[in-house]
């Protein structure tokens, strides 16, 4: 039997009318987003399903969003393919896609993630639009030419190295000056600059205001041991104790995500096949460029 391990979308993966199919045919889909309801003040389903677009993709909407659409489609792969679920040895989520995977891994619960998620999002929203600032993905180049570019870019601005995704895909974040400096420094490099679509310079010092109240709202859960290994973003490594799980979630928000890493230690382990479980298939597309032998099965969220 081939060994497994799940992966959770982070932010951007949010579409408008997802979950739309997905709740209508689940109950215990549905069910979810009643209690996420209850919990937001808000009726999530709703924006997920009608938008406006605008809405959706603000960040303290967006991350509740994905973070319920994720577990909806869980609940569909637990109705439908049951033994994937108990096979699988390993998980890990892209950035705000950590919670769900600890909720998958029985370390926290529903509400409990939910809530800090929703504090995550309020707070990492007010961070930027505190600062006007942005991301920057540079493809086609390697680390070292992204090293190269955020120094560079650094004479006009703050901006870091955000995320380590895959081969030929780093992510810049940081003010806005610089970041347009290292869209020029991309393109001269040989590179191709995308812009993403975000409020601000995550997973910078940038967010910086935004660790205390997320570390406020941490403290007040009370995480377990997780049934399975979770991957953290932070250390691209899977920790079983639940103050140092709790440490690593505040500190992700100003940490790179060294996603490619955390998918290498997975194979490392072993892992042969993969199972994306949430929104959209950007997951799938890294995995293939940092090891195009491994399957990767999407479950999205229609």
């Amino acid at each position: 039997m081939a060994k497994r391990a799940f992966l959770f979308p982070g932010q951007g993966a949010q579409h408008l009318g997802m979950a739309r199919q997905l709740t209508e045919e689940l109950p215990a889909a549905k069910d979810l987003f009643d209690h996420a309801a209850d919990v937001l003040g808000f009726d999530l389903l709703d924006v997920c399903v009608n938008g406006p677009k605008e809405k959706l993709d603000q960040t303290d909407v967006s991350q509740p969003a994905l973070f319920v659409a994720a577990l909806a489609s869980l609940e569909k792969l637990k109705a439908e393919s049951p033994e994937l679920i108990d096979e699988c040895e390993l998980t890990a989520g892209l950035s705000l896609g950590e919670y769900t995977a600890l909720v998958f891994a029985e370390s926290l619960t529903f509400e409990e993630g939910l809530k800090v998620v929703k504090v995550r999002g309020e707070a990492m929203q007010a961070a930027a639009e505190a600062s006007p600032s942005g991301m920057v993905s540079a493809l086609l180049l390697d680390r070292d030419q992204a090293k190269a570019i955020r120094d560079e870019a650094s004479n006009t601005g703050l901006i870091e190295l955000a995320n380590f995704l895959c081969p030929g895909n780093t992510v810049l974040s940081g003010e806005k000056a610089a970041c347009e400096k290292a869209i020029e420094l991309i393109e001269a490099a040989g590179g191709r600059p995308i812009e993403l679509a975000v409020a601000g310079a995550f997973h910078t010092e940038l967010m910086r205001p935004a660790v205390d109240r997320l570390a406020e709202a941490l403290s007040e859960v009370q995480f377990q041991p997780p049934r399975i290994p979770v991957i953290s973003n932070v250390t691209a490594e899977p920790t079983s104790d639940a103050a140092e799980i709790q440490k690593v979630l505040a500190q992700q928000v100003v940490s790179p995500v060294r996603w490619e890493d955390s998918i290498r230690h997975m194979l490392d382990q072993g892992i042969e096949e993969f199972v994306e479980v949430g929104p959209g298939r950007v997951l799938t597309g890294l995995l293939k460029r940092i090891d195009r032998k491994k399957k990767c099965t999407a479950t999205e969220c229609p």
